[in-house]
């Protein structure tokens, strides 16, 4: 594996240290916690409505309804499956890797234990249409963070390095094996599942505009000089977040419509 196709935070090989440093580092820690927080509510509120859940929701569910376990803690459990599968691949976890384990899992039951089911179209829908918003609202708050990306987008990524597979080839596989898993096993698919899909990607990268985090001038200048070179380097700063995200990294692979 060559230095240029490592996936990179600021110009540098991801770990759980990577970015714990800079004037910024306050914000981006909220943003990360917050954003982690608010994927776990916004998938709670896509169980509740009852309409499908998005591609690893379903296999979560799927899972819960077999063990008995919760689908948070499923949730958890899957995502520190899914992290021993980067050590083959020689993917690196950042500090947001292995908090996405943990938090989005606890933030799920948190609010299943709190919001009701709700019955009725009139009820469903709109619960639906918030749980895909805020989804979208979460995951561009914890990809500005910049602290790695969540076990399963890594998967996708040291994957696409792998076998040198197109992201998108190898992020329909994997979700097709996963939605069909979860859904033998009882998990929800539905118009939920569709609309999920084709809303996330435009959200994410709406978001993720809104809420970039300025970079140093001297981490922003190292990766502009790869931009041509098909290195897989992060955001240089929030000016040019949308053009940045390359097909590549972690970021491309969650913001691919």
């Amino acid at each position: 594996m060559s230095q240029s196709t490592t996936t990179t935070l600021g110009g540098s090989p991801l770990s759980i240290a990577s970015g714990l440093h800079g004037r910024h580092l306050t914000r981006r820690l909220v943003q990360l916690y917050a954003g982690l927080t608010l994927y776990g509510v916004s998938s709670a509120l896509l169980v509740r409505s009852g309409l499908g859940l998005e591609p690893w929701g379903v296999l979560h569910q799927g899972l819960a309804e077999k063990t008995g376990l919760t689908i948070g803690v499923v949730s958890i459990i899957v995502g520190a499956v899914v992290l021993l599968l980067w050590v083959p691949i020689r993917q690196r976890p950042g500090l947001g890797t292995v908090s996405n384990v943990f938090v989005i899992g606890l933030a799920m039951d948190g609010t299943l234990a709190l919001v009701p089911d709700v019955d009725g179209l009139v009820g469903q829908v709109p619960l639906l249409a918030l749980g895909i918003v805020l989804n979208g609202v979460a995951t561009g708050l914890y990809i500005a963070a910049r602290f790695g990306p969540g076990p399963r987008d890594g998967l996708m990524t040291g994957l696409h390095r792998l076998t040198g597979r197109s992201i998108r080839l190898v992020r329909t596989a994997i979700e097709v094996v996963v939605v069909a898993t979860g859904f033998l096993l009882g998990g929800s698919v539905g118009v939920g599942t569709v609309l999920y899909a084709l809303a996330i990607g435009p959200l994410a990268q709406f978001f993720l505009r809104r809420f970039a985090v300025p970079e140093p001038a001297s981490d922003s200048a190292a990766p502009s000089s790869g931009a041509g070179s098909g290195s897989a380097a992060l955001t240089p700063g929030p000016g040019s977040v949308p053009s940045a995200v390359a097909t590549g990294t972690p970021e491309g692979a969650i913001l691919r419509p």
